[in-house]
């Protein structure tokens, strides 16, 4: 272990002793955070535990709702490959836990990942016994990946991304990471340039494969015709008004949006306007925004409702998991964290149902998924609010452009296909090296 490591672990200890009591108190008090606390320290119930059958065991790691999307398609994968393997899969975030037990239900055992702290991942690890630790996209943790490697599980690192914000940061932290990246065996990167910027953190070349990205397999899978017709029922379509869908949105995008779409409705009067912040939290913040605009609005819990009918032209949706099929029934599409710096959204659950999708100038968490409709010419890439009022407009009011444009943004995510296989392939093989030729 070396001194970076020390010092880490060192500087673990003093927050924790400093850090745990008062949050610890603060959730005796409100109730918040109490979901997971002592797995996140590494105790599992034993009803749970006992629950895990089958072999070889294989812990996936994915850190929230976006990772557990590809933890999904390449759990299917690996079902098909090994069928009787015993698959648990962790996360970190508490929506990402709802989600991959409200997909999965009792087929798989969910539970949240462990801190990094020694003791925790020691005792998770004991608890679990894994043969293998397949982390997704960029979940590297130092503690957990050496105690992973001394109790002898083999680890992946799958559908692996480093975006150029991370490296920096990486970089600066060399000496830990590296230690980090030495434990594991395989990794299966989206991109050629995620593989670049591992091989500049030390990682050799014949330990990287470039196997895609294994969410463009569970969109395709997600987007059935069926979800259009159920969602033009539920928002109370009547087949001729255009539909503008803002999802993801964060910071200033919520109110340019709805800026946007007041200039829409001065041409287009009928235009419905659907919008899922990022974070469920600031669904106060635009509802007071909407209301100071004098526009009417209903919640998407509201609709949900068998006896409440959509006639508010604002939809809010106050939900997690239903906006990918939303876009179902968009006429154009606006994918947020995109306007500010903030890294994107991933444009590809529009444009999985053939739609056109708007997006800013920051897309660097995403470069993979914009590099995919940048060859096919099926994304629209705007530099600030009034491009995007002005092409939105444009294409709402040119509707076959806008339907060629949408049909090769669903021709991008159809060319990229596969790569969940892939993945599953690396993971059988490291279990299995004597298939590998």
């Amino acid at each position: 272990m070396n001194f970076a490591y020390k010092a880490y672990n060192f500087l673990n200890v003093v927050l924790f002793f400093i850090l745990f009591p008062p949050f610890w108190l603060y959730t005796r008090l409100t109730g918040r955070f109490r979901d997971g606390l002592g797995q996140r320290l590494g105790f599992y119930p034993k009803s749970l535990v006992a629950a895990i059958s089958g072999s070889p065991r294989i812990w996936i790691h994915a850190a929230s709702v976006g990772e557990v999307n590809g933890a999904v398609a390449i759990i299917e994968s690996l079902r098909r490959l090994i069928p009787d393997c015993g698959i648990i899969l962790s996360t970190t975030t508490k929506h990402g836990q709802s989600w991959a037990r409200e997909r999965f239900g009792p087929e798989i055992t969910c539970i949240y990942a462990p801190l990094d702290f020694i003791v925790s991942v020691r005792k998770a690890l004991l608890a679990i016994r894994p043969d293998i630790l397949v982390c997704l996209e960029t979940e590297i943790w130092p503690n957990w990946l050496l105690a992973a490697r001394r109790m002898g599980a083999k680890i992946a690192l799958v559908n692996g991304r480093i975006s150029g914000r991370s490296i920096k940061g990486y970089l600066k932290i060399r000496f830990l990471i590296q230690e980090a990246l030495n434990q594991i065996e395989t990794f299966s990167m989206i991109r050629e340039e995620d593989a670049q910027r591992l091989m500049m953190l030390g990682v050799p070349k014949k330990k990287i494969e470039i196997n895609g990205n294994a969410k463009y397999d569970l969109l395709l899978r997600q987007a059935v015709p069926s979800l259009k017709g159920k969602n033009e029922k539920l928002y109370n379509l009547k087949g001729n008004e255009p539909v503008l869908v803002a999802g993801s949105t964060r910071g200033s995008e919520h109110e340019i949006i709805v800026n946007v779409y007041e200039k829409i409705l001065q041409t287009l009067p009928e235009t419905l306007l659907i919008i899922a912040p990022r974070h469920i939290e600031k669904i106060q913040h635009i509802i007071d925004m909407v209301k100071a605009k004098n526009l009417s609005y209903q919640l998407k819990t509201e609709i949900d409702k068998p006896d409440c009918l959509r006639t508010a032209p604002v939809v809010i949706i106050n939900t997690i998991g239903d906006l990918q099929s939303t876009y179902s029934i968009a006429s154009i599409v606006f994918c947020g964290g995109s306007l500010e710096p903030l890294g994107g959204q991933n444009i590809l659950e529009a444009a999985v149902w053939g739609k056109p999708v708007f997006y800013g100038p920051s897309m660097e968490d995403f470069l993979d998924a914009k590099a995919v409709l940048d060859k096919t010419g099926g994304g629209i890439q705007v530099k600030d609010d009034r491009e995007l009022a002005e092409r939105m407009l444009y294409y709402l009011t040119h509707s076959d452009e806008a339907d060629a444009v949408g049909k090769l943004a669903r021709e991008a995510v159809m060319l990229n296909k596969g790569a969940a296989d892939k993945h599953s392939a690396v993971i059988y093989r490291l279990l299995h090296p004597s298939s590998v030729n």
